[in-house]
Protein backbone atom coordinates (compact mmCIF):
# COMPACT_ATOMS: atom_id res chain seq x y z
CA UNK A 1 0.00 0.00 0.00
CA UNK A 2 3.07 2.36 0.75
CA UNK A 3 4.40 2.19 -2.81
CA UNK A 4 7.90 3.22 -3.49
CA UNK A 5 8.49 5.41 -0.24
CA UNK A 6 9.90 2.82 1.53
CA UNK A 7 12.53 0.72 1.41
CA UNK A 8 11.26 -2.21 3.74
CA UNK A 9 7.65 -3.74 4.90
CA UNK A 10 6.69 -2.41 8.36
CA UNK A 11 7.67 -5.10 11.36
CA UNK A 12 5.67 -7.52 12.72
CA UNK A 13 4.86 -5.56 15.95
CA UNK A 14 4.19 -2.08 14.04
CA UNK A 15 1.53 -4.28 11.84
CA UNK A 16 -0.03 -5.75 14.91
CA UNK A 17 -0.39 -1.88 16.51
CA UNK A 18 -1.52 -0.14 13.33
CA UNK A 19 -3.66 -2.80 12.38
CA UNK A 20 -7.46 -2.00 13.03
CA UNK A 21 -9.39 -4.34 11.22
CA UNK A 22 -10.31 -6.50 14.14
CA UNK A 23 -12.78 -3.61 15.43
CA UNK A 24 -13.60 -1.51 12.26
CA UNK A 25 -14.71 -4.59 10.10
CA UNK A 26 -18.41 -3.45 11.62
CA UNK A 27 -18.48 -0.29 9.31
CA UNK A 28 -17.64 -2.92 5.82
CA UNK A 29 -21.50 -1.76 5.14
CA UNK A 30 -20.97 1.35 5.37
CA UNK A 31 -17.45 1.60 3.30
CA UNK A 32 -19.11 -0.17 0.34
CA UNK A 33 -21.99 2.20 0.34
CA UNK A 34 -19.54 5.22 0.63
CA UNK A 35 -17.13 3.90 -2.30
CA UNK A 36 -20.66 3.21 -3.96
CA UNK A 37 -21.28 6.66 -4.26
CA UNK A 38 -18.31 8.11 -4.39
CA UNK A 39 -17.36 5.97 -7.73
CA UNK A 40 -20.53 7.07 -8.92
CA UNK A 41 -19.89 10.51 -8.60
CA UNK A 42 -16.35 9.92 -10.19
CA UNK A 43 -18.02 8.37 -13.33
CA UNK A 44 -20.42 11.38 -13.50
CA UNK A 45 -17.97 13.69 -13.49
CA UNK A 46 -15.74 12.06 -16.01
CA UNK A 47 -12.99 11.73 -13.81
CA UNK A 48 -12.83 8.10 -14.35
CA UNK A 49 -13.99 6.02 -17.32
CA UNK A 50 -17.53 5.26 -17.17
CA UNK A 51 -16.75 1.12 -17.40
CA UNK A 52 -14.13 1.14 -14.72
CA UNK A 53 -16.71 2.97 -12.59
CA UNK A 54 -19.43 0.55 -13.43
CA UNK A 55 -16.37 -2.39 -12.75
CA UNK A 56 -15.69 -1.14 -9.31
CA UNK A 57 -19.94 -0.71 -8.64
CA UNK A 58 -20.56 -4.41 -9.38
CA UNK A 59 -17.56 -5.42 -7.23
CA UNK A 60 -18.14 -3.71 -4.56
CA UNK A 61 -21.91 -5.34 -4.92
CA UNK A 62 -20.01 -8.64 -4.74
CA UNK A 63 -18.30 -8.13 -1.94
CA UNK A 64 -21.49 -6.91 0.20
CA UNK A 65 -22.64 -10.29 -0.68
CA UNK A 66 -19.34 -11.99 0.38
CA UNK A 67 -19.06 -10.31 3.69
CA UNK A 68 -23.12 -10.71 4.24
CA UNK A 69 -22.58 -14.38 3.42
CA UNK A 70 -19.27 -15.13 5.32
CA UNK A 71 -18.07 -12.22 7.36
CA UNK A 72 -15.18 -9.63 6.62
CA UNK A 73 -11.53 -11.90 6.51
CA UNK A 74 -9.06 -10.35 8.75
CA UNK A 75 -5.37 -9.31 7.11
CA UNK A 76 -3.69 -7.63 9.70
CA UNK A 77 -0.81 -6.73 6.63
CA UNK A 78 -3.96 -4.96 5.28
CA UNK A 79 -4.71 -2.36 8.15
CA UNK A 80 -8.19 -1.67 8.10
CA UNK A 81 -11.83 -2.10 6.62
CA UNK A 82 -11.11 0.21 3.59
CA UNK A 83 -8.15 -1.93 2.82
CA UNK A 84 -9.55 -5.21 2.62
CA UNK A 85 -12.48 -4.12 0.45
CA UNK A 86 -9.95 -2.47 -1.99
CA UNK A 87 -8.06 -5.25 -1.90
CA UNK A 88 -10.76 -7.73 -2.25
CA UNK A 89 -11.96 -5.87 -5.23
CA UNK A 90 -8.68 -5.49 -7.26
CA UNK A 91 -8.23 -9.41 -7.11
CA UNK A 92 -12.32 -9.21 -8.47
CA UNK A 93 -12.13 -6.83 -11.12
CA UNK A 94 -7.99 -6.07 -11.70
CA UNK A 95 -6.32 -2.97 -12.13
CA UNK A 96 -9.11 -1.05 -12.15
CA UNK A 97 -9.82 -1.29 -9.04
CA UNK A 98 -7.35 1.47 -8.67
CA UNK A 99 -9.37 4.10 -9.73
CA UNK A 100 -11.93 3.82 -6.93
CA UNK A 101 -9.07 6.08 -4.19
CA UNK A 102 -9.15 8.74 -7.05
CA UNK A 103 -9.88 11.84 -5.58
CA UNK A 104 -10.12 10.79 -2.05
CA UNK A 105 -7.90 9.92 1.39
CA UNK A 106 -8.04 7.25 3.71
CA UNK A 107 -8.92 10.65 6.13
CA UNK A 108 -11.79 11.56 4.52
CA UNK A 109 -13.00 8.10 3.74
CA UNK A 110 -12.81 6.80 7.34
CA UNK A 111 -14.64 10.02 8.67
CA UNK A 112 -17.49 9.25 5.92
CA UNK A 113 -18.03 5.78 7.22
CA UNK A 114 -17.75 6.44 10.66
CA UNK A 115 -20.35 8.97 10.47
CA UNK A 116 -22.55 7.11 8.68
CA UNK A 117 -22.12 4.23 10.58
CA UNK A 118 -23.23 6.85 13.82
CA UNK A 119 -25.77 7.56 11.97
CA UNK A 120 -27.34 4.28 11.55
CA UNK A 121 -26.76 3.89 15.64
CA UNK A 122 -28.45 6.89 16.47
CA UNK A 123 -31.39 5.57 14.44
CA UNK A 124 -31.44 2.09 16.18
CA UNK A 125 -31.83 4.07 19.88
CA UNK A 126 -34.15 6.14 18.76
CA UNK A 127 -36.09 3.28 18.00
CA UNK A 128 -35.42 1.57 21.31
CA UNK A 129 -36.12 4.92 23.58
CA UNK A 130 -39.36 5.10 21.78
CA UNK A 131 -40.59 1.78 22.64
CA UNK A 132 -39.23 2.44 26.40
CA UNK A 133 -41.21 5.59 25.89
CA UNK A 134 -44.38 3.84 24.98
CA UNK A 135 -43.55 1.35 27.62
CA UNK A 136 -43.25 3.74 30.58
CA UNK A 137 -46.52 5.63 29.35
CA UNK A 138 -48.63 2.22 29.41
CA UNK A 139 -47.79 1.36 33.24
CA UNK A 140 -48.46 5.29 34.00
CA UNK A 141 -51.74 5.38 32.49
CA UNK A 142 -52.75 1.83 34.35
CA UNK A 143 -51.33 3.64 37.67
CA UNK A 144 -52.62 7.14 37.82
CA UNK A 145 -54.40 6.93 40.87
CA UNK A 146 -51.82 4.44 42.45
CA UNK A 147 -50.82 5.79 45.48
CA UNK A 148 -46.89 6.08 46.24
CA UNK A 149 -44.64 7.51 48.66
CA UNK A 150 -42.67 10.46 46.86
CA UNK A 151 -38.90 10.65 48.41
CA UNK A 152 -36.32 13.00 49.71
CA UNK A 153 -33.33 12.36 50.44
CA UNK A 154 -34.92 8.64 50.37
CA UNK A 155 -37.11 9.79 53.10
CA UNK A 156 -40.70 9.93 52.71
CA UNK A 157 -41.42 13.32 51.94
CA UNK A 158 -45.10 13.48 50.47
CA UNK A 159 -47.52 11.11 48.83
CA UNK A 160 -47.33 11.00 44.75
CA UNK A 161 -48.90 8.76 42.37
CA UNK A 162 -47.09 5.84 40.62
CA UNK A 163 -48.05 7.14 37.59
CA UNK A 164 -46.50 10.15 38.13
CA UNK A 165 -43.23 9.11 39.21
CA UNK A 166 -42.95 6.99 36.41
CA UNK A 167 -43.98 9.85 33.84
CA UNK A 168 -40.45 11.81 35.52
CA UNK A 169 -38.82 9.30 33.29
CA UNK A 170 -40.49 9.62 30.46
CA UNK A 171 -39.78 13.25 30.64
CA UNK A 172 -35.86 12.24 31.15
CA UNK A 173 -35.87 9.61 28.34
CA UNK A 174 -37.85 11.97 25.88
CA UNK A 175 -34.76 14.45 26.56
CA UNK A 176 -32.49 11.93 25.55
CA UNK A 177 -34.27 10.96 22.56
CA UNK A 178 -34.25 15.29 21.72
CA UNK A 179 -30.46 15.13 22.18
CA UNK A 180 -29.43 11.80 20.09
CA UNK A 181 -31.76 14.01 17.52
CA UNK A 182 -29.42 16.97 18.15
CA UNK A 183 -26.54 15.11 17.92
CA UNK A 184 -27.49 13.68 14.21
CA UNK A 185 -29.03 17.56 13.26
CA UNK A 186 -25.08 18.08 14.00
CA UNK A 187 -23.46 15.08 11.96
CA UNK A 188 -25.69 15.92 8.57
CA UNK A 189 -22.48 16.49 6.71
CA UNK A 190 -20.45 14.61 4.25
CA UNK A 191 -17.00 14.73 4.56
CA UNK A 192 -15.92 12.82 1.20
CA UNK A 193 -14.31 14.96 -1.15
CA UNK A 194 -12.00 16.34 1.34
CA UNK A 195 -9.18 14.14 0.62
CA UNK A 196 -6.11 14.09 3.04
CA UNK A 197 -6.77 17.66 4.21
CA UNK A 198 -6.64 20.23 2.13
CA UNK A 199 -9.37 19.10 -0.41
CA UNK A 200 -8.71 17.64 -4.52
CA UNK A 201 -8.10 19.26 -7.78
CA UNK A 202 -10.27 17.15 -9.50
CA UNK A 203 -13.81 18.39 -10.39
CA UNK A 204 -15.59 16.80 -7.76
CA UNK A 205 -18.97 17.11 -7.42
CA UNK A 206 -19.43 16.52 -3.30
CA UNK A 207 -22.93 17.72 -3.22
CA UNK A 208 -23.73 14.67 -5.55
CA UNK A 209 -22.24 12.32 -2.97
CA UNK A 210 -23.30 14.41 0.08
CA UNK A 211 -26.89 13.60 -1.33
CA UNK A 212 -26.47 10.10 -2.46
CA UNK A 213 -25.53 9.01 0.79
CA UNK A 214 -28.15 10.97 2.46
CA UNK A 215 -26.91 13.85 4.47
CA UNK A 216 -28.27 17.51 3.65
CA UNK A 217 -24.90 18.73 2.72
CA UNK A 218 -21.28 18.55 2.07
CA UNK A 219 -18.64 19.60 5.06
CA UNK A 220 -17.68 23.45 4.57
CA UNK A 221 -13.60 22.86 5.49
CA UNK A 222 -11.68 20.29 4.51
CA UNK A 223 -9.24 20.30 7.58
CA UNK A 224 -12.07 20.00 9.96
CA UNK A 225 -13.71 17.44 7.55
CA UNK A 226 -11.11 14.73 8.46
CA UNK A 227 -10.36 15.78 11.52
CA UNK A 228 -13.56 16.36 13.23
CA UNK A 229 -15.19 13.84 15.59
CA UNK A 230 -17.76 15.94 17.30
CA UNK A 231 -20.17 13.83 16.26
CA UNK A 232 -19.02 10.74 18.02
CA UNK A 233 -18.44 12.76 20.90
CA UNK A 234 -22.34 14.46 20.27
CA UNK A 235 -23.19 10.22 20.62
CA UNK A 236 -21.22 9.56 23.49
CA UNK A 237 -22.71 12.24 25.52
CA UNK A 238 -26.38 11.60 24.46
CA UNK A 239 -25.84 7.78 25.02
CA UNK A 240 -24.00 8.97 29.02
CA UNK A 241 -26.68 10.67 29.67
CA UNK A 242 -29.43 8.28 28.88
CA UNK A 243 -27.17 5.58 30.58
CA UNK A 244 -27.28 7.85 33.61
CA UNK A 245 -31.47 7.86 33.77
CA UNK A 246 -31.12 4.24 32.81
CA UNK A 247 -29.42 3.81 36.27
CA UNK A 248 -31.05 6.01 38.04
CA UNK A 249 -34.50 4.16 37.28
CA UNK A 250 -32.40 0.88 37.54
CA UNK A 251 -31.41 1.65 41.34
CA UNK A 252 -35.07 2.37 41.64
CA UNK A 253 -35.92 -1.06 41.04
CA UNK A 254 -33.74 -2.88 42.95
CA UNK A 255 -34.23 -0.43 46.11
CA UNK A 256 -38.03 -1.20 45.22
CA UNK A 257 -37.28 -4.80 44.73
CA UNK A 258 -35.54 -5.29 48.19
CA UNK A 259 -37.44 -6.84 50.75
CA UNK A 260 -37.48 -4.22 53.20
CA UNK A 261 -39.10 -2.13 50.32
CA UNK A 262 -41.68 -4.58 48.81
CA UNK A 263 -42.51 -2.01 46.25
CA UNK A 264 -42.14 -4.31 43.41
CA UNK A 265 -41.24 -8.17 42.13
CA UNK A 266 -39.24 -8.05 38.96
CA UNK A 267 -40.42 -10.77 35.90
CA UNK A 268 -38.71 -14.30 36.15
CA UNK A 269 -37.30 -12.71 32.60
CA UNK A 270 -35.38 -10.28 34.54
CA UNK A 271 -34.35 -11.74 37.52
CA UNK A 272 -31.73 -14.92 38.19
CA UNK A 273 -31.01 -16.88 41.43
CA UNK A 274 -28.55 -18.11 43.78
CA UNK A 275 -26.36 -20.92 43.37
CA UNK A 276 -26.00 -21.39 47.05
CA UNK A 277 -29.33 -19.24 48.52
CA UNK A 278 -32.66 -21.45 47.02
CA UNK A 279 -34.34 -18.68 48.46
CA UNK A 280 -32.85 -15.10 46.48
CA UNK A 281 -34.59 -13.07 43.68
CA UNK A 282 -31.70 -11.08 42.40
CA UNK A 283 -32.63 -7.99 40.20
CA UNK A 284 -28.95 -8.95 38.01
CA UNK A 285 -30.89 -7.10 34.90
CA UNK A 286 -31.47 -4.26 36.64
CA UNK A 287 -28.01 -4.05 38.26
CA UNK A 288 -26.16 -4.68 34.96
CA UNK A 289 -28.06 -1.87 33.53
CA UNK A 290 -26.84 0.58 36.44
CA UNK A 291 -23.17 -1.09 35.79
CA UNK A 292 -22.79 -0.72 32.36
CA UNK A 293 -23.87 2.74 33.03
CA UNK A 294 -19.97 3.36 34.34
CA UNK A 295 -18.52 1.94 31.47
CA UNK A 296 -20.43 4.22 28.57
CA UNK A 297 -19.25 7.23 31.03
CA UNK A 298 -15.69 5.42 31.20
CA UNK A 299 -15.77 5.33 27.15
CA UNK A 300 -16.90 9.20 26.81
CA UNK A 301 -14.07 10.17 28.95
CA UNK A 302 -11.19 8.04 26.77
CA UNK A 303 -12.64 9.79 23.76
CA UNK A 304 -12.54 12.87 25.19
CA UNK A 305 -9.14 12.26 26.16
CA UNK A 306 -8.35 10.98 22.96
CA UNK A 307 -9.28 14.42 20.70
CA UNK A 308 -8.63 17.24 23.58
CA UNK A 309 -4.71 17.69 22.42
CA UNK A 310 -4.59 16.50 18.55
CA UNK A 311 -3.52 19.46 16.20
CA UNK A 312 -4.77 19.58 12.86
CA UNK A 313 -5.35 17.99 10.56
CA UNK A 314 -5.74 14.21 10.98
CA UNK A 315 -3.33 12.06 13.52
CA UNK A 316 -3.38 8.32 13.99
CA UNK A 317 -4.42 8.89 17.84
CA UNK A 318 -8.03 8.72 16.15
CA UNK A 319 -7.89 5.51 15.13
CA UNK A 320 -8.76 4.92 18.90
CA UNK A 321 -11.81 6.86 18.26
CA UNK A 322 -14.23 3.69 16.99
CA UNK A 323 -13.91 1.00 19.83
CA UNK A 324 -15.46 3.82 22.65
CA UNK A 325 -18.60 4.45 20.44
CA UNK A 326 -18.89 0.86 19.14
CA UNK A 327 -18.39 -0.46 23.03
CA UNK A 328 -21.45 2.31 24.12
CA UNK A 329 -23.68 1.42 21.48
CA UNK A 330 -23.21 -2.24 22.37
CA UNK A 331 -23.64 -1.03 26.09
CA UNK A 332 -26.46 1.52 25.42
CA UNK A 333 -29.17 -0.76 22.95
CA UNK A 334 -29.33 -3.45 25.54
CA UNK A 335 -29.57 -1.56 28.89
CA UNK A 336 -32.03 0.44 26.82
CA UNK A 337 -33.83 -3.01 25.64
CA UNK A 338 -33.20 -4.53 28.88
CA UNK A 339 -35.13 -1.31 30.80
CA UNK A 340 -37.99 -1.68 28.08
CA UNK A 341 -38.51 -5.36 29.38
CA UNK A 342 -37.90 -4.63 33.19
CA UNK A 343 -40.85 -1.48 32.73
CA UNK A 344 -43.35 -3.86 30.74
CA UNK A 345 -43.33 -6.90 33.17
CA UNK A 346 -42.90 -5.46 36.63
CA UNK A 347 -45.75 -6.20 39.38
CA UNK A 348 -46.38 -3.58 41.65
CA UNK A 349 -47.75 -4.16 44.87
CA UNK A 350 -50.16 -1.32 45.55
CA UNK A 351 -51.00 -2.23 49.11
CA UNK A 352 -47.02 -2.02 50.28
CA UNK A 353 -46.56 1.08 48.28
CA UNK A 354 -49.42 2.98 49.79
CA UNK A 355 -48.73 1.97 53.25
CA UNK A 356 -45.40 3.33 52.80
CA UNK A 357 -47.43 6.37 51.68
CA UNK A 358 -48.74 6.81 54.50
CA UNK A 359 -45.73 6.56 56.85
CA UNK A 360 -43.97 9.35 58.24
CA UNK A 361 -46.75 11.86 58.91
CA UNK A 362 -46.25 12.10 54.66
CA UNK A 363 -49.02 14.83 54.72
CA UNK A 364 -47.78 17.31 57.05
CA UNK A 365 -47.17 20.11 54.32
CA UNK A 366 -50.68 19.38 53.27
CA UNK A 367 -51.88 20.26 56.82
CA UNK A 368 -49.74 23.26 56.61
CA UNK A 369 -50.83 24.40 53.47
CA UNK A 370 -54.46 24.04 54.51
CA UNK A 371 -53.69 26.61 57.29
CA UNK A 372 -52.54 29.33 55.03
CA UNK A 373 -55.38 28.74 52.51
CA UNK A 374 -58.15 28.02 54.61
CA UNK A 375 -57.50 29.84 57.97
CA UNK A 376 -55.27 32.40 56.73
CA UNK A 377 -52.46 31.41 58.79
CA UNK A 378 -49.05 32.99 57.38
CA UNK A 379 -46.83 29.77 56.13
CA UNK A 380 -43.97 30.10 58.77
CA UNK A 381 -46.63 29.85 61.73
CA UNK A 382 -48.54 27.34 60.02
CA UNK A 383 -45.03 25.29 59.53
CA UNK A 384 -44.74 25.68 63.69
CA UNK A 385 -48.60 24.39 64.00
CA UNK A 386 -48.22 21.47 61.68
CA UNK A 387 -44.66 20.18 63.59
CA UNK A 388 -46.86 20.57 67.05
CA UNK A 389 -49.46 18.26 65.48
CA UNK A 390 -46.88 15.71 64.09
CA UNK A 391 -45.42 15.67 67.46
CA UNK A 392 -48.90 15.13 68.44
CA UNK A 393 -49.46 11.74 66.59
CA UNK A 394 -45.96 11.09 67.73
CA UNK A 395 -47.02 10.78 71.14
CA UNK A 396 -49.67 9.17 70.05
CA UNK A 397 -48.27 6.40 67.92
CA UNK A 398 -50.88 7.78 64.76
CA UNK A 399 -50.45 8.86 61.65
CA UNK A 400 -51.07 12.47 61.03
CA UNK A 401 -54.73 12.07 59.26
CA UNK A 402 -55.57 9.75 61.81
CA UNK A 403 -56.08 11.99 64.84
CA UNK A 404 -59.25 13.72 65.02
CA UNK A 405 -60.72 17.21 64.45
CA UNK A 406 -60.66 17.58 68.49
CA UNK A 407 -57.28 16.43 68.48
CA UNK A 408 -55.78 18.78 66.40
CA UNK A 409 -57.65 21.57 67.88
CA UNK A 410 -55.92 21.15 70.95
CA UNK A 411 -52.98 22.13 68.42
CA UNK A 412 -54.57 25.35 67.11
CA UNK A 413 -58.29 25.88 67.47
CA UNK A 414 -58.55 27.17 64.00
CA UNK A 415 -58.32 23.77 62.46
CA UNK A 416 -61.87 22.00 61.36
CA UNK A 417 -62.87 19.01 59.62
CA UNK A 418 -62.47 20.58 55.86
CA UNK A 419 -58.41 19.59 56.69
CA UNK A 420 -59.44 16.23 55.84
CA UNK A 421 -60.36 16.81 52.45
CA UNK A 422 -56.85 16.68 52.30
CA UNK A 423 -55.35 15.13 54.91
CA UNK A 424 -55.02 11.50 53.48
CA UNK A 425 -52.47 10.22 51.32
CA UNK A 426 -55.05 9.77 48.48
CA UNK A 427 -56.81 13.17 49.33
CA UNK A 428 -52.66 14.92 49.20
CA UNK A 429 -52.25 13.47 46.02
CA UNK A 430 -55.70 14.66 44.63
CA UNK A 431 -55.40 18.29 45.57
CA UNK A 432 -51.26 18.21 43.60
CA UNK A 433 -53.98 20.13 40.93
CA UNK A 434 -51.01 22.51 39.45
CA UNK A 435 -49.41 21.79 35.86
CA UNK A 436 -46.88 18.89 36.37
CA UNK A 437 -48.49 18.06 39.76
CA UNK A 438 -48.69 14.39 40.50
CA UNK A 439 -52.96 14.53 40.62
CA UNK A 440 -54.31 11.76 38.87
CA UNK A 441 -55.82 13.98 36.50
CA UNK A 442 -52.88 15.74 36.24
CA UNK A 443 -50.90 12.41 34.85
CA UNK A 444 -53.88 11.42 32.66
CA UNK A 445 -53.36 14.82 31.07
CA UNK A 446 -49.33 13.86 30.85
CA UNK A 447 -50.30 10.25 29.56
CA UNK A 448 -52.53 11.81 26.94
CA UNK A 449 -49.79 14.64 26.12
CA UNK A 450 -47.53 11.81 25.63
CA UNK A 451 -49.40 9.32 23.47
CA UNK A 452 -50.09 12.17 21.10
CA UNK A 453 -46.39 12.87 21.03
CA UNK A 454 -45.84 9.35 20.44
CA UNK A 455 -48.81 8.58 18.17
CA UNK A 456 -50.17 6.69 20.22
CA UNK A 457 -54.11 6.24 19.39
CA UNK A 458 -56.03 7.49 22.24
Amino acid sequence: MWGGRFAEGPSALMREINASIAFDKRMWRQDIEASKAHVAMLGAQGIVPAEDAAAIAQGLDTIAGEYEAEGVPEDKALEDIHMHVEHRLTQLIGPAAGRLHTARSRNDQVATDFRLWVRRANDKIDVGLEFLLKALVARAEEHAETIMPGFTHLQVAQPVTLGHHLMAYYEMFRRDRSRFADARARADECPLGAAALAGTSYPLDREATARALGFARPTANSLDSVSDRDFALDHLMAAAQCALHLSRLAEELIIWASQPFGFVRLGDDFSTGSSIMPQKRNPDAAELVRGHSGRILGELVALCTTMKGLPLAYSKDMQDDKEPVFAVQDLIEISIAAMTGMVRTVTFDRDRMRAAAASGHSTATDLADWLVRVAGVPFREAHHITGRAVKLADDRGTALWELSVEDLRTVDARIDASVYDVLSPEASARSRTSYGGTAPDQVRAQVAAAKAALGIKA
